[in-house]
């Protein structure tokens, strides 16, 4: 309860009616806390804007006017710009006419000047329309502060497009950027707002950073070949329906991808980790085409291990399931809901441990295959002396057969499987079958032990002889025969090594 003294103290603050909602001063200091984690995320709210105003050209200029003075930025695009009442209004919190829309970026009118003041002490945004002036406004964090309103009246500017429509907003003053050199940023963010607009780059957006295009940086690693190869689907993209907040639905598409290591493992670290595999795996979440979030994310209790760089997640949602995705006024990070969680955590998770076992296993077969070269060796310099090949079955151009040993699950009950493709002869050993396990573990472990490698090699010539042996036998071979040839086939492997 208030006392008569606390009620008269208090008078003034409950009912007078002109006192602002902010205190202005305080407030244009406190907003640049606005929890923008990069510039990069910063700037993404600039070039939404630009995109949602169907630009195709968006032009980063990126300077420092003076050796010791802080960095100044601008954003020029090409799209619808903005008459003088949309110009006057744009650096409000709030000031927007599409304030609540779901069907692009922007929903709040916030975007724009929090994410100015995060990083610069003054805002200036320039606009035309075709046939118009440029005019211009802007926002001064030390004029404020010091009791100055904000005057947010459009004027004319000296400032000349070169295209019929668009806008420019520069950043005065940069003084949050702790890169001492520009070009350091610049790569940077050619990164981030690579992986970050990588759709709308791929669909013929231009985005320049002085000069230089960003290039769109798919973290499935589905495009762009690495030694001549690319990740590929782990299968088919999967779809959640969700609830929305005006009692519609929404769907959630969640895609996996998976990287061939069998193709890539040889690289070394340096190449891995430039070409984006190696500590660059997790999951990327997708607000209406761009990138919201990097993270291993909606994993339920799977922790991410040095195997989960090879496999891949994306996530991709509309802005209809904000709240479920947990999206604040700045779009970077998300907080699931419980109901997201319910209905494709526990799938994701299983996916996750499977692919994680999958990535595991294409490693020990990788593993498999070198400690087997030796034999497949002796083998090609055996092939020459062995019997010719059954008709309609032809060696390569220098009259030899490769030979290739690997494991693998074999869809059947068979021990081991043998094929003849491309002058190639492959024998894979069934690691379901429980002779891999009975035998060829144990040879695997005894490869590093005094005699245990002679002997492991004596078993895979075993095997490569049998597959030899079999090639060369056509469909009329009687009784016998094969055990014949697989003999000849055998000792002859044994003499080469």
């Amino acid at each position: 309860m208030y006392s008569d003294s606390d009620a008269a103290a208090h008078k003034g603050t409950r009912s007078d009616p002109s006192r602002d909602l902010v205190v202005a001063s305080n407030f244009i200091r406190a907003v640049r806390e606005s929890g923008y984690v990069s510039l990069s995320t910063a700037l993404a709210e600039l070039i939404d804007n630009s995109i949602q105003a169907d630009a195709t050209v968006i032009a980063i200029a990126i300077s420092r006017p003076g050796a010791d003075a802080a960095p100044e930025i601008q954003v020029l695009d090409d799209g619808a710009g903005m008459n003088r009442s949309q110009l006057e209004s744009c650096l409000q919190f709030g000031g927007t006419a599409r304030f609540g829309d779901r069907r692009s970026f922007g929903r709040f009118g916030i975007g724009l000047p929090a994410a100015s003041l995060s990083q610069s002490c003054r805002i200036e945004v320039r606009a035309w329309q075709r046939g118009g002036t440029p005019f211009a406004v802007h926002l001064d964090v030390d004029e404020i502060a010091s009791g100055a309103p904000a005057q947010f009246r459009s004027v004319p500017t000296s400032f000349e497009p070169s295209t019929p429509s668009g806008c420019a907003v520069v950043w005065r003053q940069c003084d949050r950027i702790e890169y001492q050199r520009l070009a350091w940023l610049e790569r940077a963010l050619h990164r981030d707002l690579g992986r970050m607009y990588r759709r709308f780059l791929g669909r013929g957006v231009k985005l320049t950073i002085n000069g230089s295009r960003v290039k769109p940086l798919d973290p499935l690693l589905l495009e762009a070949p690495v030694e001549g190869h690319t990740a590929a689907l782990a299968f088919e993209p999967m779809r959640y329906e969700l609830s929305t907040a005006d009692c519609g639905t929404s769907f959630v598409t969640v895609r996996f991808s998976v990287l061939p290591v069998d193709a890539w493992h040889h690289l070394d670290n340096l190449a891995k980790r430039r070409a984006g595999i190696v500590g660059a795996g997790g999951v990327s979440i997708l607000r209406a085409g761009r990138e919201i979030a990097y993270g291993w994310h909606l994993m339920g209790g799977k922790r991410k291990e040095n195997y989960d760089d090879w496999w891949r997640c994306e996530i991709e949602f509309e802005p209809a399931l904000d709240e479920h995705f947990g999206i604040t006024i700045n779009k970077q990070g998300i907080r699931p809901s419980a109901q997201l969680r319910e209905a494709i955590e526990p799938e994701l998770e299983s996916i996750a441990r499977m692919l994680n076992g999958r990535v595991r296993q294409a490693f020990e077969d990788v593993k498999f295959r070198q400690a087997t070269q030796h034999s497949c060796r002796i083998a090609e310099a055996a092939d020459p002396q062995l019997p010719v090949l059954a008709k309609g079955r032809k060696r390569s151009r220098n009259g030899t057969l490769a030979y290739r040993l690997s494991s693998c699950p074999v869809p059947s009950e068979a021990m081991f499987s043998t094929s003849l493709t491309q002058h190639t002869l492959q024998v894979v050993l069934n690691v379901d079958h429980p002779a891999f396990a009975a035998l060829y573990r144990p040879l695997q472990a005894l490869a590093d032990e005094s005699g245990g490698s002679d002997l492991r090699t004596a078993i895979e010539l075993l095997l490569l002889s049998f597959a030899r042996a079999e090639a060369a036998l056509g469909p009329g071979a009687r009784p016998g025969d094969l055990i014949a040839a697989w003999s000849t086939a055998y000792a002859r492997m044994l003499q080469k090594s």
